[in-house]
């Protein structure tokens, strides 16, 4: 899988491609869920930034999920 597999929008819907979807994942679970729930924390990364509502950390598991 390439990161031109994962891409998402940001909060001001710019394209970003994740260099490494089993990395962000893990991220958001740790940091931006309460019981695998999005908690509405805003991630940033590289100048990219997310909020991290329930719907859209499914819609990345969702990802993973049909590349599988």
């Amino acid at each position: 899988m390439s990161k031109e597999d994962f891409i998402i929008k940001s909060d001001d819907g710019r394209e970003y491609a994740i260099p490494d979807i089993n990395k962000f994942i893990k991220h958001l679970t740790d940091f931006h869920t309460v019981n695998g729930v999005g908690n509405n924390s805003l991630h940033e990364e590289n100048g990219f930034y997310f909020t991290v509502t329930d719907e859209f950390y499914l819609s990345v598991k969702k990802m993973i999920n049909s590349k599988k």
